[in-house]
């Protein structure tokens, strides 16, 4: 699947909790998709534990 196509299933998935379910809806639908994309790059081998862990001089070396 393209990213075209995961960001436009995305934002109709918000789209949707926006209308039927309010604002609060719409971001707990956000937030929980962010999680799960941040779940998908750690499984995925992208990202690792110490990305989120590292102070700003240890990421110019």
């Amino acid at each position: 699947m393209s990213m075209a196509v995961a960001g436009m299933i995305a934002g109709m998935a918000l789209g949707f909790a926006g209308y039927f379910g309010g604002f609060g809806a719409f971001l707990l639908v956000a937030a929980l998709g962010a999680v799960g994309f941040i779940i998908g790059r750690f499984v995925e081998g992208d990202m690792d534990l110490g990305d989120f862990f590292r102070t700003r001089d240890d990421r110019r070396r």
